[in-house]
């Protein structure tokens, strides 16, 4: 009878053991799996000096093409009949609208010449009714220059306008538009959720002048500009040596200043500046030198616009936390990462944003903490051990490090454009100005895109090549390009 029991014992110590080893190899299986798919990833992300200069290469190459000829290029190089950039003299009362997307802001800057620079300046930020994004163009335009009349109604005794003077406005307008002049351009097609039938293929500045007018506001649209222009006009307001502007953040693009001489397509009167400023809508950009994986390619085929914008969809706020997603949901069928069954939440697109990623990537605690309460409050995946955690932060450092790296080698392509990558003897300070906020709350993803800037360029080059945050650009440089190119230029200020 003892031995009997003694027996059952041993079997059942031999069968536990049995399928504690059994678990054992399984969870090695799983984790092996997880790790190469990791490696995967790794390998296909990489993103090498030798690849990043051929990017760079393909930039510069492609810049030439846009300016050579309309459709030439996956760049735009869009002319932007911005030619004279804001030098610091600009006196007066200006007014900026920043359309471009769900909120639109109004802002006023009494600007004070080269001693009183930007002696006050206001502004507010309204929603947009969502019924107002679909429905007419009228309706919209209504709706702006309601708040915006509304806003001119509240001026203080500290802004002076000089009588017998219309107000000036600079039109911050982040839609694709083809642009006929500094303050006229037709809307190509909408974008950020907004779909309204009746402006495309129309002048949005005649259609923002037209509800000024039934608001009876006397304003004047003097400046039509994109976000990144104005970015540029901003960023050349604080600091002459300014020559391109970079926005990452939700999307990516870039404007820089180029020579009107050295634009091929260009066939007005060259400017008395001799500098043209250039919108390249470089979010476009594509190449075969550029790192894309199976996430990647998938996550453009889903994509609204497949086939477009394949750099922006490796590098912008927009993209960046889907791709970890999507890494983190493959890893759960291949390896079962969070267990037998896939949580439901992974399965949403675009659940996992680029703060969330961030946030998880910064992670200092020793536990890390912060991704475990990530993973539980945004994709409801409870009790996460420490190693799937930092499996987590692997992926975020991988798709981070590969978006910085290819958005430094855009900068490169065109500072290779401008002939600024190269030692000289004139010692030429170059400063980019980059807004967005990728960028400025992605420390990680900034200090990758700096360092391997600095890398390529070298340290003689780099040590003249300067990345300053330009925060909000797009509203003040709005205004600053209204007074850049005011109708009263060289009239003397009553």
């Amino acid at each position: 009878m003892r031995k009997a029991a003694v027996a059952a014992v041993t079997a059942a110590a031999a069968v536990g053991v049995a399928l504690l080893v059994r678990r054992q190899v399984r969870e090695t299986k799983r984790w092996g799996r997880a790790a190469a798919v990791l490696r995967d990833l790794e390998e296909r992300c990489a993103a090498p000096p030798a690849r990043l200069r051929q990017v760079a290469d393909a930039v510069a190459v492609e810049m030439h093409a846009g300016l050579a000829s309309e459709g030439g290029s996956k760049l735009a190089m869009i002319i932007s009949y911005v030619d004279s950039l804001p030098t610091g003299q600009e006196k007066g009362l200006f007014y900026a609208l920043d359309l471009g997307g769900t909120n639109f802001r109004v802002l006023r800057v009494q600007l004070g010449g080269k001693e009183g620079r930007v002696v006050k300046q206001e502004c507010e930020e309204i929603s947009i009714p969502t019924h107002l994004m679909t429905g007419s163009s009228h309706e919209l335009f209504d709706f702006i220059a309601a708040a915006l009349a509304k806003f001119v109604a509240s001026e203080g005794e500290d802004f002076h306008l000089p009588e017998g003077r219309q107000r000036e406005l600079g039109f911050t307008f982040s839609f694709p538009v083809k642009q006929s002049s500094i303050a006229s351009g037709t809307l190509i097609k909408w974008t950020k959720g907004f779909s309204i039938d009746g402006t495309v293929g129309e002048d949005v500045v005649a259609e923002l002048s037209r509800a000024l007018d039934c608001q009876g506001l006397d304003m004047k649209v003097t400046a039509l500009v994109n976000d990144t222009i104005g970015t540029l006009a901003g960023g050349r307001y604080d600091d002459n040596d300014v020559v391109a502007a970079v926005i990452l953040g939700t999307g990516t693009n870039a404007a820089y200043v180029e020579r009107a001489n050295a634009i091929p397509k260009w066939h007005g009167l060259l400017p008395k500046s001799g500098d043209m400023v250039i919108n390249m809508e470089w979010g476009n950009f594509r190449s075969t030198h550029l790192p894309l994986t199976e996430f990647d390619q998938a996550l453009d085929a889903e994509s609204l616009n497949p086939g477009e914008q394949i750099y922006e969809k490796l590098i912008s706020g927009m993209y960046l936390g889907e791709i970890v997603r999507r890494v983190l949901l493959k890893m759960t069928q291949e390896a079962s990462l969070f267990g037998d069954d896939i949580p439901p939440k992974l399965k949403i697109p675009f659940i996992l944003t680029t703060p969330h990623m961030s946030m998880m990537h910064h992670d200092r605690s020793p536990d890390l903490r912060t991704v475990g309460a990530e993973l539980r409050d945004i994709l409801g995946i409870q009790n996460t051990s420490l190693k799937t955690r930092r499996l987590v932060v692997a992926i975020c450092d991988i798709v981070a490090k590969r978006g910085a790296r290819l958005a430094a080698a855009g900068i490169l392509g065109i500072l290779k454009k401008l002939g600024r990558d190269i030692p000289g003897s004139d010692k030429q300070r170059t400063v980019i100005a980059i807004d967005g906020g990728l960028y400025e709350h992605y420390t990680f993803f900034s200090e990758t895109l700096e360092s391997t800037l600095r890398d390529m360029l070298g340290e003689e080059v780099s040590s003249s090549v300067v990345i300053k945050l330009a925060n909000d650009g797009s509203g003040i440089g709005a205004a600053l390009l209204a007074a850049a190119h005011s109708q009263y230029l060289g009239a003397e200020e009553p």
